[in-house]
């Protein structure tokens, strides 16, 4: 978790790789489906553009189909998802599906950590608009900032009361951040 520009997408990519697990990127998945100009990519374009989030139910919907696929078995990065409460109850939901009573995720022995990479609003509309995507110009952004502390932020407090809230400073040098994320997420913790 963390708003947008917060480098997400960049530990997801690093630590997937060390770990050896799939980095799932739903606004990457979006992404190509707009770029394909699918049914869904057609759907989504029209939220993307406004700095909206997507509905639930699309997102939820790929992620389900997502995390069914043979490389997620031994573990997953998710990236941009979950986004609201209701996203992080349908994959608490999934993920007892998925594994049984013991895979729950308000089952702390499950290992889901839900990370939140905290980066000041100066900085992260100074990191979006230098990526030079079409969808970030300055008031989409902030458009999507206000909606990510509506939305989105409401998740901090749901998982810190499960205690499974890792919260890490993501205003700092990107190895410094991957450093932490290690250890803060490590297979044995």
């Amino acid at each position: 978790m963390g708003p947008p520009g917060a480098g997400k997408g960049t530990q997801a990519q690093i630590l997937g790789a060390l770990w050896k697990i799939p980095h799932i990127s739903t606004g990457e998945i979006l992404r190509a489906c707009v770029v394909a100009k699918t049914a869904l990519g057609l759907k989504a374009q029209a939220y993307m553009d406004r700095g909206e989030l997507v509905p639930d139910q699309l997102l939820m919907d790929i992620v389900q189909e997502r995390l069914n696929e043979p490389d997620a078995n031994a573990g997953w990065i998710l990236d941009g998802f979950p986004r609201t409460v209701t996203q992080a109850t349908f994959l608490d939901k999934l993920l007892h599906e998925l594994s049984g009573a013991e895979g729950s995720t308000s089952n702390p022995k499950c290992g889901l950590k839900a990370v939140n990479l905290d980066v000041p609003d100066d900085i992260l509309v100074s990191r979006l608009l230098s990526r030079g995507r079409q969808d970030d110009n300055e008031e989409t952004i902030r458009r999507r900032l206000q909606v990510y502390r509506e939305q989105t932020e409401p998740l901090i407090d749901f998982y810190s009361g499960r205690q499974q809230l890792v919260a890490v400073d993501g205003d700092r040098a990107m190895e410094l951040v991957t450093a932490e994320l290690q250890q803060s997420l490590s297979i044995d913790s």
